[in-house]
């Protein structure tokens, strides 16, 4: 009978456990607290409650602020506007660093003797042109008439101000002065500045002979001057709050880089709306990515959506500049690829920059939606960029600078060569 009286019931000894493990739970919770606060003086949490003087931390996972996760891009943007400096309008001076990179290699090397000349243009790289006594002289034969018109233009409207020079002139897609080799004086409308030598100026596409796209543009697309007039106009009816929450792209299949982007756009049509088109080498739908080849959008209809994309074609995109007209928000995929004006376009200030893997592209669309202000003004600031300093007196005025800079380098006195024909207005 003596042993009953120390006896306890199995229930009695369970809950016995249960006081002894809260206690000894909530001496390792205050101990944790005391020893935060002698340390780093503030454990604050949000997953916590106070009773009297007592906090009492709930052992749950913190919810982090949805927002935070846009911080690093909001600092990006208020970091590179804080450092930009824009340019003087009518100063035609926002471009001229180009010339001066393009053209330090031949500063370095004392000039451009008869010899390197000649070196050049006996690889084939493009036409040979010779301004003598204030005429333009070329190669008869020009692989792109349309292509070789569209410089001309420029060249001619300014011959009366230019020296005695010549130079070659390449009006294919592709540079052709690797880094790999010794440089060549070769004028070329775009270029990856690791990798080549080439000297950048104004494409004909300002004018004339850019990318036949049927049926928008039969002959190929030019008249920047008469496209920035119509531009502005469709912009000024759609504006902002006006335009689709949505991403846009349409374009041919020129580079696998764009297929991320059509993928995305397949799986969520509510985030992006991007297809492919047919181009001259389509032969059935595995050339737009085993789908119907979708029906080409003129420029103009681009404006309707906040959120355009741009990538690089075979060299850089001819379509860059059309998009900023729109007031939309570019998403420029890639740094490599340059034309002469892409050095004063600055990422975060002018346009939003996507990585050529397109790995942050769904972030950064979201990134745009959640910030609307943000991004509103963003493509304010690239729309007045190209608008302001990408006018046609800025084209002729580059064209002026560069062949008054390069012939300052041409060490031998230009002799006037028979086999080329005279350029007329």
């Amino acid at each position: 009978m003596a042993m009953d009286a120390y006896s306890y019931s199995p229930r009695a000894c369970y809950t016995v456990l249960i006081i002894l493990t809260l206690v000894y739970r909530q001496k390792i919770v205050l101990a944790e607290e005391w020893e935060c606060h002698m340390e780093e003086g503030n454990c604050d949490s949000k997953d916590s409650f106070e009773d009297g003087k007592t906090k009492y931390h709930l052992n749950r996972p913190t919810n982090p602020d949805p927002e935070a996760k846009w911080q690093p891009y909001l600092d990006a943007i208020s970091s590179a506007v804080m450092q930009y400096k824009d340019c003087e309008q009518d100063s035609c001076t926002c471009h001229d660093s180009v010339i001066e990179k393009d053209l330090s290699v031949w500063r370095e090397k004392g000039g451009i003797t008869q010899e390197q000349f000649k070196k050049a243009l006996g690889r084939g790289i493009g036409n040979h042109y010779q301004i003598i006594n204030h005429k333009l002289y070329r190669s008869k034969r020009c692989m792109f008439a349309a292509r070789c018109s569209g410089v001309e233009h420029f060249i001619l409207k300014i011959i009366k101000k230019l020296p005695d020079m010549e130079f070659i002139l390449n009006e294919r897609d592709w540079p052709q002065s690797p880094k790999f080799a010794d440089p060549l004086p070769v004028l070329s409308f775009s270029k990856v500045y690791s990798q080549h030598w080439d000297i950048m100026y104004p494409a004909w596409t300002f004018w004339e002979g850019g990318p036949a796209v049927w049926p928008l543009f039969p002959t190929g697309l030019g008249r920047w001057d008469l496209f920035r007039e119509s531009l502005d106009k469709e912009a000024k009816k759609l504006t902002w709050d006006k335009k689709e929450t949505k991403a846009f792209f349409r374009g041919s299949r020129t580079s696998a880089e764009r297929d991320p982007l059509i993928l995305l756009s397949r799986d969520d049509r509510d985030l992006v709306d991007a297809q492919y088109t047919k181009n001259q080498a389509w032969k059935s739908d595995a050339d737009t990515l085993y789908m119907p080849p979708a029906t080409e959008v003129s420029l103009e209809e681009h404006c309707r959506f906040k959120y355009l994309f741009n990538f690089r074609g075979v060299a850089a995109s001819f379509r860059l500049k059309h998009l900023f007209l729109c007031e939309s928000l570019v998403f420029h995929v890639g740094d490599e690829w340059m034309e002469f004006f892409y050095l004063a376009l600055k990422p975060w200030v002018h346009y939003i920059p996507v990585a050529q893997d397109l790995k942050e592209t769904r972030t950064l669309i979201e990134f745009a939606k959640s910030n609307d202000q943000v991004a509103k003004d963003i493509a304010k600031r690239g729309r007045d960029f190209i608008w302001n300093h990408l006018q046609m007196e800025d084209i002729s005025c580059y064209w002026k600078k560069l062949l008054k800079e390069y012939s300052k380098l041409i060490k031998y006195k230009v002799v006037r060569n028979k086999d080329l024909h005279q350029v007329l207005p």
